[in-house]
């Protein structure tokens, strides 16, 4: 890699004394003369706007009070607790300030988004400069009692966290893990024509497979619909406690790799305070100039062909302008930076004198006024109203949410004249609805898939729309489309990640996937449910579309792809996020689909997990039932049961969630019903999974009483459920009649089998329901041992027909529910 260019002003540790164990303070430093666009007065008051972020940096992780040093520092000046990371600040500072001269010069609606980890002090200094944080926080006025106000606060019991957050004015991109900002910065450029994101990456960030798979982003926006997105390589060299790799390598490979991805890159690198300010300057200006062109050709027609995107490599030391040297160790420009450079200043006499040196270092008495507030020369510099980056109203995306325009979902039910007289592909029906609503918002939705848009069955979508593209078309591609409203790439990180900076910044959309490879996107579901549990307690925070999840292809129809297919446990890492925050359906049939998408995408600031099936299943509801039923959440099916209608106390309940479930349970009722006429059964099936808990757990949990009396208090229960048992025991744990709860679910066996086959691996199959009522109504299992053996022989008849024949057993293949609506009583 380049070494960093060298020039007057220098802060580096060539210049300082080098002995054994010595603690060396930073030099003010004076402008030199340096060639570029700035003039001397511009560059002048760019370099203090960006010392006074790096004050207030520095400040906000060291300081508890004396935040202008009016008196020498002294131990109950420092936090006891030192917590942050000030080694990428200042890149990120020098970004801003250089964005904020665009937007003043040309009019930008732009946006920040800080990618290096914990960043915070950077944007949250920047914003405070701007204003923002004084009209959002008005108890950290942008004076000298605000600003202690302002430094107390950072990271300390009862404040702000050290990494962008909800918090922080401007931002809509989560710091605390790694590898999702240039995601959240291009899914936020999508269908913002006029808005210019400024994503800082940092090169340890890099280093992730999300971050990795991001560049391809710029594959999917079309200059002619879509914002701009500048991408900036925070090139420091180190992580926490290593080199960086893209700092290792010779920087022709990285500006290769770069190209190869799409970019032009253009480096800006340097030590020297007016070298860079001249040097980042002139590569701002050629990056904006350069999308304005892309941007001009493709909207009047004369360019539809894919643009390589501007971007910058920003090489500058870590931890720029702080102490060189430590306890006789290199400090700047190494990952000793990376946290807090002075680690024992509240103890230790030498620390704190440095630290003092260095924060003068800065010359806050050019910058600040007798009373603390900014100076006119750094005021003048800041963009005005939301022109400012930390008061754009993108990054409260709720502020500009438009609701969808939803087509009446029950013109779309199937109809149902009895209980499993047809069948249908649950997820299908939806695609015809969700086509219409695809076309009814042309610029406020967006369907995100690895390309699994038609094996999920939602193809209809197509004939109105394409899969947005802006590589290369092929002779024999289909359904691509420069305008396409479906993103579909093969990676489940880049759909999540895209999607969630269109919602974030108040668009709408749906993230379909195979339920056994969500599981890629755990961490950033959980990063994303963290946002919105934060955000909700942040009163300027404005509430933004929910996110959500179809999953399909599911467990008990993952047959044919075998094991590695089969896993619904995204189920059990959503339940362990915010009762306010998550939910779970799992409805059992088209019409019922129909309800709980079109209640999904009606609903703000939840993340919404959907399970469907797409093979062909009964009908069991018809649209008006099911909108009954959707709503109750939980209830009886009187049809199914043969119990309540004559008004008595039910021997055993049938309990279901999840379509497969749903029809084992009916179909092992049946066969009670039959066999065992007196027997008195009721069935239940839950379409939201959330009103198992208890209501003061979960909005939507039922009370005891509710419960009990749809479960009963001392009945045995039979659950068969779609994903693992002991989650179903997890939600009920509190209930009286736990102890009587028996259920049935993926026990983590699998393998290439027929459907049927899978579900008595794991003990789901309607048979082993059957033994499982005959074994737990007592007394039943002296009376019934005649069935029960039936039962086991079943079993395994059902399994040598698939061993010989290779499809399921006829009975159950051609299965269909016997009795009407309108019942005689048996």
């Amino acid at each position: 890699m380049t070494q960093l260019a060298s020039a007057g002003g220098d802060t580096s540790a060539d210049n300082v004394d080098r002995s054994a164990g010595e603690t060396v303070a930073p030099e003010p430093y004076r402008l030199g003369d340096a060639p570029g666009p700035l003039a001397r007065d511009e560059l002048a008051d760019l370099d203090a706007w960006w010392r006074a972020a790096n004050y207030l940096a520095v400040g906000q992780i060291y300081l508890m009070a004396n935040p202008l040093l009016r008196t020498p520092l002294e131990p109950e000046h420092i936090k006891p607790r030192l917590l942050g990371h000030f080694g990428t600040v200042p890149g990120l500072n020098l970004v801003w300030v250089h964005a904020n001269r665009a937007i003043a010069a040309r009019e930008l609606s732009a946006v920040f988004v800080a990618g290096p980890g914990h960043g915070g002090p950077g944007p949250n200094a920047c914003g405070w400069l701007e204003g923002t944080y004084s009209e959002l926080y008005s108890h950290v006025s942008r004076d000298a009692d605000g600003m202690r106000e302002f430094f107390r606060q950072f990271s300390f019991p009862g404040g702000v966290p050290s990494h962008c957050a909800p918090e922080t004015p401007g931002s809509f991109h989560e710091g605390g893990e790694l590898g999702y900002s240039l995601l959240h910065a291009y899914g936020a450029a999508l269908d913002n024509p006029d808005l210019t994101v400024f994503c800082v990456i940092g090169d340890g960030e890099a280093e992730t497979g999300p971050l990795a798979g991001s560049w391809h982003a710029n594959k999917f926006l079309n200059p002619a619909r879509d914002g701009a997105v500048l991408p900036i390589l925070a090139l420091n060299e180190y992580k926490i406690a290593n080199p960086t790799l893209l700092a290792r390598i010779p920087e022709s490979e990285l500006l290769s790799l770069l190209r190869g991805y799409g970019y032009e890159p253009i480096v800006v690198a340097g030590r020297d305070p007016a070298t860079v300010h001249q040097a980042m300057a002139t590569a701002l200006d050629g990056c904006l100039d350069r999308i304005a062109d892309i941007q001009s050709a493709a909207r009047s027609g004369r360019d539809d062909t894919r643009p390589f995107w501007p971007m910058i490599v920003l090489h500058t030391p870590k931890g720029w302008t702080c102490p060189p040297k430590v306890d006789g160790e290199q400090v700047e420009g190494t990952f000793r930076a990376h946290q807090v450079p002075l680690p024992n200043a509240r103890n230790d006499a030498r620390h704190r004198a440095v630290l003092e040196q260095w924060l003068r270092s800065y010359r806050p008495e050019e910058l600040f006024d007798e009373n603390g507030c900014p100076t006119p020369r750094l005021l003048r510099l800041n963009p005005s109203g939301e022109r400012r980056m930390s008061a754009n109203p993108v990054a409260n995306g709720g502020a500009l949410l438009r609701d969808l325009r939803l087509p009446d979902w029950r013109d779309y039910g199937v109809e149902v004249t009895e209980p499993g007289a047809s069948t249908h592909e649950a997820t299908r029906v939806l695609g015809g609805w969700l086509r219409d609503v695809t076309a009814a918002n042309p610029d406020n939705f967006l369907l995100f898939a690895p390309d699994e848009l038609a094996s999920n069955r939602l193809q209809d979508v197509l004939e109105v729309t394409g899969r947005d593209w802006q590589a290369e078309i092929g002779e024999y591609d289909v359904d691509l489309d420069r305008t396409g409203r479906v993103i579909e790439v093969l990676s489940e990180h880049m759909c999540q990640g895209l999607l969630e900076g269109y919602l974030l910044s108040g668009r709408h959309g749906v993230f379909t996937c195979y339920e056994a490879f969500i599981h890629i996107v755990d961490a950033m579901f959980n990063q994303h449910a963290k946002w919105l549990d934060a955000s909700a307690q942040v009163p300027w925070r404005r509430p933004i579309p929910s996110l959500n999840y179809l999953l399909s292809s599911h467990v008990w129809r993952q047959d044919h792809n075998g094991f590695t297919h089969q896993d619904p446990g995204f189920l059990d890492v959503v339940l362990n996020k915010k009762a306010s925050i998550v939910r779970v359906y799992l409805p059992p049939d088209a019409n019922t689909l129909l309800s709980t998408y079109d209640h999904c995408l009606r609903s703000r600031h939840y993340v919404n997990v959907v399970v469907a099936g797409k093979q062909p299943q009964q009908d069991w509801l018809s649209v008006p039932e099911a909108t009954t039923h959707c709503a109750r959440g939980a209830g009886i099916w009187e049809w199914a049961g043969n119990n309540d209608e004559l008004g008595t106390t039910p021997d055993v309940v049938m309990a279901c969630a999840g379509d497969v479930p749903t029809l084992e349970t009916l179909a092992a009722t049946s066969i009670l019903r039959k066999r065992l006429p007196q027997l008195r059964i009721r069935v239940v099936n839950v379409v939201d999974l959330m009103r198992l808990q208890p209501s003061d757990e979960h909005p939507h949990g039922l009370p005891d009483p509710e419960f009990d009396t749809l479960f009963t208090a001392d009945r045995p229960v039979i659950f068969a459920f779609h994903g693992y048992p002991w989650l179903i025991h997890r939600l009920t744990y509190r209930r009286t009649n736990h102890d009587g709860l028996h259920v049935r679910g993926y026990q983590e066996k699998g393998t290439t089998t027929t459907p049927f086959d899978m579900v008595m691996l794991n003990d789901l199959d309607r048979y082993h329901l059957v033994m499982d009522v005959i074994d737990r109504v007592p007394g039943l299992g002296t009376r019934a041992a005649g069935l029960r053996q039936e039962m086991v022989d079943a079993r395994l008849a059902a399994r040598s027909w698939t061993r010989e024949y290779g499809e399921d057993i006829p009975e159950v293949a051609d299965w269909a529910w016997p009795y009407p609506r309108r019942r005689s009583t048996e």
